[in-house]
């Protein structure tokens, strides 16, 4: 099925972030990262879409640590989209009362977006109904985007037809390369898995990732993939690309 649009008005976007969570490897408070849902929104907004912002089970969403620009550790310190939504009042109140994904409806959206970050690694991955959405939003010929961590719910979603999604596509997500860097930084391992190790491990799907932390997004008919959090608004200009408005 491939969604018709209506070109009168203006294209409306999905973009599913993770709720809190705590991490199983070290306890620390996780959420969803910052950039991945800020130069996305930036690029949509630009382009005159409407954004709404949601989560698996509604309610108040926060960041990683690390994704703050205000953190201490000055890891995101240069992200000033990412500050700049933050500091406005009227962008920061969009992730206080997020709607859950059961009071919302796929054919009321153009394009989906996830947003990824380190909870989804716990709330994603086989999570009927994120799940449910990126497989909804497929079957229905919406492009789908899914960035960094939150590629997981693709290591276990299926179609209608009872087939992986990535079953025949070529897809990325966040590198063994990449995982390696952070648990270095920290002097542990961050994740509960490696999703390059488990996406290599599926027969009959193409998994690919680029140099550590630079841009990649790649595009597999509406099926868009972002390596991570440097990828997030190469996702959604492939978004924009698929919409063709």
């Amino acid at each position: 099925m491939s969604a018709t649009i209506d070109v009168l008005r203006p294209r409306r976007v999905l973009m599913l972030v993770s709720n809190p969570a705590v991490s199983g490897q070290t306890g620390w408070p996780i959420g969803f990262w910052w950039a991945e849902l800020t130069h996305p929104w930036w690029e949509f907004t630009e382009r005159g879409y409407e954004v709404t912002i949601a989560s698996p089970d509604g309610g108040t969403v926060v960041p990683d640590g690390f994704s703050d620009p205000e953190d201490p550790s000055g890891y995101s310190a240069a992200d000033l989209i990412s500050l700049g939504f933050k500091r406005s009042p009227t962008h920061a109140a969009l992730l206080e009362d997020t709607p859950a994904l059961a009071d919302l409806a796929i054919g009321d959206f153009d394009a989906v977006f996830l947003v990824g970050g380190q909870a989804p690694m716990y709330t994603f991955r086989a999570n009927p109904a994120v799940e449910a959405l990126v497989a909804g939003a497929l079957d229905a010929g919406l492009p789908t985007a899914v960035v960094c961590h939150a590629t997981c719910v693709l290591l276990t979603a299926r179609g209608a037809d009872g087939r992986l999604l990535v079953e025949g596509r070529t897809w990325t997500g966040f590198a063994d390369s990449e995982e390696q860097f952070a648990d270095d930084l920290v002097g542990q391992a961050i994740q509960p898995f490696r999703i390059e190790d488990e996406a290599r491990a599926i027969p009959g799907t193409n998994f690919i990732v680029q140099g550590a932390f630079r841009s990649h997004a790649v595009r597999h008919g509406n099926l868009i993939t972002g390596q991570q959090q440097y990828s997030g608004a190469a996702a959604a200009r492939l978004v924009i690309e698929a919409l063709g408005v």
